[in-house]
């Protein structure tokens, strides 16, 4: 059996969801799958990542092998006693901490990031501003290393 591939998600933290977006989202999720993708990565900040996590969870019960991993920036989340409130067991299959070599705050999520992108195979993108933004310096980070879509860009066309 061939190993399923792992997809990841990023985008900016505040973004105007509409109808176009969640179809054009489930779309490209739903042939990502079909293409032998099994594993989505989430780092749950903003609501793009919300978005993503709740198609995922919408096309589980079409596809219940797929798996929603949450990756946590820090291990001793990995501990359950010791994880946020608002992770919850049953809304995800796995949480992982990837090892960092960073251990200061802002710069931890930046590598989580990085690491999460370099677990995947294809990143799912949502950024059309700020270069100052955490979505766009991942999408910067996975250009040239990961195939990729950005589905802001395409946004920035349609207006």
């Amino acid at each position: 059996m061939q190993q399923q591939k792992a997809c990841s998600f990023f985008g900016h933290s505040e973004i105007e969801i509409n109808d176009d977006l969640k179809n054009r989202l489930s779309t490209t999720i739903e042939k990502l799958i079909a293409d032998g993708y099994g594993y989505f990565y989430f780092g749950g900040f903003g609501m793009f990542d919300d978005l993503c996590w709740q198609i995922v969870t919408k096309l589980k019960d079409k596809y219940p092998f797929i798996k929603r991993i949450y990756c946590l920036f820090d291990p001793r989340h990995l501990r359950k006693s010791k994880r946020p409130k608002w992770l919850k067991d049953e809304d995800y299959e796995e949480f992982v901490y990837l090892d960092l070599d960073f251990d200061w705050w802002y710069k931890r999520i930046y590598f989580r990031n990085c690491a999460i992108i370099d677990r995947s195979d294809c990143v799912i993108f949502y950024v059309n501003h700020t270069q100052n933004s955490g979505a766009y310096k991942a999408m910067k980070y996975a250009k040239g290393k990961k195939a990729y879509i950005n589905l802001g860009e395409l946004e920035n066309k349609n207006s």
